[in-house]
């Protein structure tokens, strides 16, 4: 069996080899190409072009890029009609995957989106194109299923599958035990896994652990970076910044475990934070035009997962930004966020400062963590996810030729053989 994976981003690569991985249980054969990262790469999947390395947001940067991608496009295109797969499974990465998406139709071939983008979230008018271009929606969200049901998509909820990556992580023990030594509390900086998100983000986290060490002399900070280009990045932006901050590279799961509380920008690692009950504080800086341009788009309360898997209604009337200061919608906001073109450094500060002096009010958001990582946090969505691709799969074999037929009349082979679990 061969499917064609198409992933743009860290966290989707990630996704993508679990998924592989999953796969293989079903289908020891298992052929996996396409689009993805040095993740999926390890899981045995042959690569037509790292896509991770060139992740990009907004819409002028994905422009400056269109050359690259209609030339992997039509790559695609060309193994479609010339190598043709049993399907093609989608990550995330909006744009580009609908472009992959719409060549797999042409070519008549079966389309499975897993971790669908959150149109439900910004852009809903583009449930159309999910319904016209996609055979499947596998849901990694409770409330995912229902909408795009409801919106008349092919669409079943199989979980979050960064639960099943934090399940399987293993944490370096001695790092940790020095970690653990040194005195002081300990705030975690996570500024994303994209070169843009830390070179827009890290300055303003860097302000307000400033304006914490002057509150809370005692306290320690450390960068988690994604990849080394991006600890070169945090440490010249520490170099001028003057403040006594580690950075370390692959060191995530462990510097959120060890952290008191952390600061990170919005993304999937919301969920490792709450997996780990983590009271964090959430930015997520943009220009001031495109903040202009998503207040036409964006039709949800807040921006972070985990703050939409507490909130009581997806789609509430009158949306207007989270605003930590309003009662009313503070309790419902288990990690206060700010999604903002102007210095929120101070606010940031002071929910570190509340959390580092007050151990109540850090106990209790400690608390509340816990009880909505036990009511959403389960695993296994790689192996859902893998079980309903392969049920599906197995619905569109042909019938077997009856064994009496002379297999010399038929002009085709018999294309069950590429479905074969055996393979």
């Amino acid at each position: 069996m061969r499917i064609f994976f198409s992933a743009g981003e860290p966290s989707g690569d990630l996704h993508a080899a679990n998924l592989i991985r999953a796969l293989r249980e079903h289908c020891y054969g298992l052929e996996a190409v396409g689009f993805g990262g040095p993740e999926m790469a390890k899981a045995g999947c042959h690569l037509h072009e790292d896509m991770t390395r060139m992740a990009v947001m907004w819409f002028l940067r994905a422009m400056l890029n269109l050359h690259h991608y209609l030339k992997l496009l039509s790559e695609a295109d060309r193994f479609f009609r010339h190598h043709r797969p049993d399907a093609v499974v989608l990550i995330d990465f909006p744009g580009f995957n609908w472009w992959i998406a719409r060549r797999a139709k042409a070519h008549g071939i079966p389309v499975f989106y897993y971790v669908p983008p959150q149109i439900w979230a910004w852009a809903r008018w583009r449930v159309k194109k999910m319904r016209r271009l996609t055979d499947h929606v596998l849901c990694s969200l409770p409330f995912e299923a229902k909408w795009f049901q409801d919106n008349g998509c092919n669409a079943t909820f199989v979980g979050h599958p960064f639960f099943d990556e934090v399940r399987r992580q293993e944490r370096d023990q001695a790092f940790l035990d020095t970690l653990r030594r040194k005195p002081g509390p300990l705030v975690t900086i996570l500024p994303g896994s994209r070169t843009q998100e830390v070179t827009q983000n890290l300055r303003w986290f860097l302000k307000a652990a400033r304006i914490v060490k002057q509150r809370v002399p005692q306290t320690r900070f450390a960068i988690a970076a994604f990849r080394a280009g991006h600890a070169r990045l945090a440490e010249e932006e520490v170099a001028a910044s003057g403040l006594p901050v580690e950075v370390h590279v692959g060191r995530t799961p462990e510097l959120i475990h060890a952290a008191d509380c952390c600061m990170s920008v919005s993304g999937s690692v919301s969920l490792e934070l709450l997996y780990q009950s983590k009271p964090t504080v959430i930015l997520y800086w943009i220009s001031a035009f495109a903040f202009r341009v998503q207040k036409l788009f964006v039709k949800v309360k807040y921006i972070t997962l985990v703050n939409l898997l507490h909130a009581d209604e997806l789609l509430p009337e009158g949306i207007t930004p989270y605003d930590s200061r309003q009662v009313d919608v503070h309790p419902r906001a288990l990690f206060p966020e700010y999604l903002t073109y102007e210095d929120k450094s101070p606010q940031i500060a002071g929910h570190v400062i509340e959390w580092l002096t007050d151990d109540v009010a850090r106990r209790r958001l400690e608390t509340e963590l816990s009880k909505l990582r036990d009511k959403v946090a389960h695993g296994g969505a790689s192996k859902a996810a893998a079980a309903y691709i392969f049920e599906q799969l197995d619905r569109r074999r042909p019938v077997p030729r009856p064994h009496f037929l002379d297999r010399a009349s038929s002009d085709f082979p018999h294309p069950s053989a590429k479905h074969s679990r055996a393979a």
